[in-house]
């Protein structure tokens, strides 16, 4: 008779961290906790065991993994998985990036937790594209080795942004003029949508709503930007949409092209189920199929909509299930 593992899971953010103590099939516990009000992932794991003992645990961190510790790019936490593995007495700790973890639970989907953008025609044992916007922008892909998909990482998302017409060119330079490096991140991202807001609202194309102003300096401002666009019909913030959403698009069909991406490109993070209706409307698919000579092969991709936000949690536990068999 074999004896079920207790496992502890983490999906470790910038702006939230989930963790989940599994035994078996059962959830014993799970717990979002709010990143930014903690002093590290360690007072957290000690508050949702309440030393319960764990034999296997994993954690998606967003940030590098370099050997046994990583460093989260949102936050000041160095996390070190042997620090973890003595402190609370668990024999195996693993550490891989969250996009490692998004593309671990892909596997773990069933059709009700996507939305198909682009049917396309899938390969069996292609690689697969994993890409997300939330507070940061995360990228990682998978590959068929023999006889499943190994995840790897990937900190493409810190690569240089490429702007791709004459409005994305005015981005670059507003944004070259304020940070030594623009990356893709820099605007593919929550704080990025409030960057876009900015530069637009500078540019005076559009006037701004005084409400929306208020909004954004009274809770998370990449929120109300949404919000107003989706629902208020404000051209200003509408607008902004628009183009966080063609930017996206067109670094998604970068990704997809750069690892032929013929077993589907995931688009994952939490922003993208939020503004599902703004995908479907052709500005992210145009944007991704803008490749010139190409735009024919990507039109063969496959392109979904992760829409369950615990998809890198459910990685993590894969990991963990597969360190303590």
């Amino acid at each position: 008779m074999t004896i079920p593992k207790t496992l502890l899971a983490g999906d470790i953010g910038g702006t939230k961290t989930l963790l989940r103590l599994t035994c078996g099939a059962a959830v014993l516990r799970e717990q979002r906790y709010d990143s930014a009000a903690w002093d590290g992932l360690e007072p957290m794991i000690a508050d949702l065991l309440a030393n319960t003992p764990v034999d296997a645990a994993c954690f998606g961190v967003a940030g590098p993994v370099r050997g046994r510790a990583a460093q989260i790019t949102n936050l000041p936490w160095r996390i070190d998985a042997d620090a973890i593995a003595q402190q609370f007495s668990i024999g195996k700790v693993a550490l891989i990036n969250d996009f490692q973890a998004v593309a671990y639970g892909i596997e773990a989907l069933g059709p009700e937790d996507l939305y198909t953008l682009q049917a396309g025609h899938l390969s069996e044992h292609g690689p697969r594209a994993v890409i997300g916007a939330g507070t940061g922008l995360g990228e990682g892909y998978l590959v068929w080795q023999g006889e499943n998909y190994v995840a790897l990482p990937s900190e493409g998302s810190h690569a240089d942004f490429a702007p791709a017409d004459e409005l994305q060119i005015d981005l670059w330079r507003w944004l070259s003029e304020r940070h030594d490096h623009v990356s893709w991140e820099r605007v593919v991202s929550g704080p990025g949508l409030e960057t876009i807001y900015r530069f637009l609202r500078e540019r005076g194309d559009f006037p701004e709503s005084t409400l929306l102003a208020q909004m954004m300096q009274a809770g998370d401002a990449s929120a109300a930007i949404s919000d107003f666009a989706l629902h208020q019909y404000d051209p200003l913030a509408s607008a902004a949409l628009d183009l966080f959403v063609a930017i996206y698009g067109a670094e998604t069909g970068n990704l997809a092209l750069k690892i032929l991406a013929s077993g589907g490109v995931y688009v994952a993070g939490g922003i993208a189920p939020k503004i599902i209706e703004r995908l479907k409307n052709g500005g992210f698919m145009g944007a991704f199929l803008a490749k010139g000579r190409f735009a024919e092969l990507l039109a063969s991709i496959p392109v979904q909509v992760v829409l369950n936000p615990e998809v890198g949690l459910l990685g993590a536990q894969r990991v963990a299930g597969k360190q303590s068999s």
